[in-house]
């Protein structure tokens, strides 16, 4: 058996039953096909999972295809088709270079293309709902191809209908509309307008928002790099919360807050951990909060995903007890319950 921490970010996970490694959408097809109604787990970049010390038992499906076809017309754009196994920085990279706009401010994410509309990824104002016209996938209950458009992969705040049935849909390749040109739209996100040197609104080459990009990431230990200790996570543990307006003036007034649609609101999970008396650098065993940035749990060397969890409990218990909002996990969780 496969032990999983080989494969995720957190380096931490037990073995799985099974285990496939699949590179052409016949050969995913074919694996999905042969564990039938058996539980599966489809394993990207695994840069975005915390898979329990026990394991999984069933399929885990590793998937790598990477083809991309584009087209391209002068007036509506580029239409990108790539499959769910390609890196997604070294996609948004491609496209920079292929002279294409929209994909800039999502650099640097981990993991794969298949794992983005999942998690409907997002950062410096933009997510990646935006840019996607279709997803290609494998329904398991069917068993047969089916495709959704944007409106039918029901995007919202760091979800999708493939999160919301994770087991049903497989997805095979995702296809995006970009802008040609070599110019960013405006700013929308006041940090990386600084790092930029322009105002909020104003735009940028889209070579320097990459840049600048990758630069604050790496800041906050958001990049993939085996050799420090704060970029074994999973990224981001927690979503920021969305609240009703009566929750949100119950926080003190210097509290983040972004209007959502229906009167709701968007708080910073960030803030309300650090105002908790969650602190960087905070441990339990060998997990510990990230030293750059607090929504960061990793794993100092020699971390369990027993020893993960508990400090994410600790952190959510923490923040409910002094803001009564309860944080939700955006890192998927295999095997791992966090109540």
């Amino acid at each position: 058996m496969s032990d999983l921490s080989q494969y995720t970010s957190l380096r931490v996970g037990g073995p799985a039953k099974n285990f496939v490694e699949v590179s052409t959408e016949a050969e995913i097809v074919a694996a999905l096909l042969a564990a039938g109604d058996s539980p599966i787990l489809i394993l990207g970049g695994g840069t975005n999972i915390l898979v329990s010390d026990s394991g999984f038992e069933g399929t885990v499906i590793r998937i790598s295809n990477n083809a991309i076809k584009a087209e391209v017309d002068a007036c509506s754009g580029a239409t990108l088709t790539i499959g769910a196994g390609e890196n997604w920085d070294s996609f948004v990279e491609t496209t920079i270079a292929k002279g294409f706009a929209g994909l800039e401010t999502l650099s640097g994410i981990p993991g794969t293309v298949g794992a983005a509309p999942i998690q409907n990824i997002g950062a410096y104002g933009h997510e990646v709902s935006e840019f996607i016209t279709r997803v290609r996938t494998f329904d398991r209950i069917e068993k047969k191809i089916r495709t959704f458009t944007n409106q039918e992969c029901e995007f919202s705040y760091r979800s999708s209908k493939f999160k919301l049935e994770r087991d049903r849909f497989v997805i095979l390749d995702v296809a995006f509309q970009l802008r040609i040109g070599e110019m960013s739209t405006g700013i929308v996100y006041e940090e990386l307008a600084k790092e930029l040197a322009i105002a909020v609104g104003e735009k940028s080459a889209v070579t320097a928002v990459r840049a600048a990009t990758l630069k604050l990431r790496g800041i906050k230990g958001m990049l993939i790099n085996p050799d420090d200790h704060d970029a074994w996570s999973a990224g981001s543990f927690f979503t920021n919360p969305i609240i009703s307006a009566e929750e949100a003036a119950n926080l003190p007034a210097d509290a983040p807050r972004w209007p959502q649609a229906g009167g709701q609101v968007k708080t910073s999970a960030a803030w309300l951990m650090e105002h908790a008396g969650v602190h960087k650098g905070d441990s339990v065993s060998g997990a510990r909060i990230s030293t750059k940035h607090v929504l960061a749990l990793t794993n100092s060397g020699t971390a369990t995903a027993a020893d993960i969890a508990t400090l994410a409990k600790e952190a959510r218990k923490k923040v409910f007890e002094k803001y009564g909002i309860t944080l939700e996990p955006e890192v998927n969780l295999v095997g791992i319950n966090l109540q």
